[in-house]
């Protein structure tokens, strides 16, 4: 009883924890997101992965209740499958992006819950960076997108480390202490981070250690 209590009011997208922040660099991109899925205050796993490699060129995070973002990875994985096959080209990240918003809206009387972010390169290396609500509203206006229960603190922290033109290296690292500051301030995230970071050439990984509790 006293566990329903404690839920009662929790918000659904909140449930399981976890926060993201992209940001775009030149000619590079990155994610960061933490490692935890909990339910509730209570942690059920510390390495939940949340950041998908959807092509060579595209990134999707992806934040809310953890069962969602399963589901929801699995169902883009495979459209952006099937318009490889019939396409026989690859998907552009602006497109991809267009395509995550009409997918949420096609469920929006029973949406996923769950908060997608893109991160991906066009083919001139022009940095793709947008981010959506559950029923496909897209935001693509900042060279920053935070997600998570952590999203206020991320965007405070982004907004004061982002700076223009950055290499992947030097992104990597912003990115990396944008995370941790966002993470200290959030009870529902944490238990370490990852940093992936997206350039033509591939995508490279880093792990952070974060609070454990």
């Amino acid at each position: 009883k006293s566990s329903n209590l404690r839920y009662r009011n929790m918000d659904i997208f909140s449930y399981t924890g976890g926060a993201m922040v992209a940001m775009a660099g030149d000619k590079c991109v990155a994610i960061g997101t933490d490692r935890r899925m909990g339910t509730g205050l209570q942690t059920v796993s510390t390495n939940f992965q949340k950041v998908f490699q959807m092509q060579d060129n595209i990134l999707m995070g992806l934040t809310g209740l953890a069962t969602d973002i399963q589901t929801f990875s699995a169902l883009m994985e495979t459209k952006i499958s099937l318009y490889t096959l019939r396409e026989n080209r690859k998907m552009k990240a602006k497109t991809f992006a267009n395509l995550i918003s009409t997918t949420l809206y096609e469920r929006r009387f029973g949406p996923y819950f769950v908060g997608p972010i893109v991160a991906g390169l066009e083919n001139d290396g022009t940095p793709v960076i947008a981010t959506f609500d559950s029923i496909g509203c897209m935001s693509a206006s900042d060279p920053y997108q935070v997600g998570g229960t952590a999203a206020e603190s991320l965007m405070g922290a982004a907004e004061t480390f982002y700076k223009e033109n950055m290499k992947p290296d030097e992104l990597a690292e912003v990115v990396g202490q944008v995370l941790v500051s966002g993470l200290d301030r959030d009870i529902l995230s944490g238990w370490g981070a990852m940093v992936y970071v997206l350039t033509k050439d591939g995508v490279e990984i880093k792990y952070l250690k974060t609070k454990q509790t």
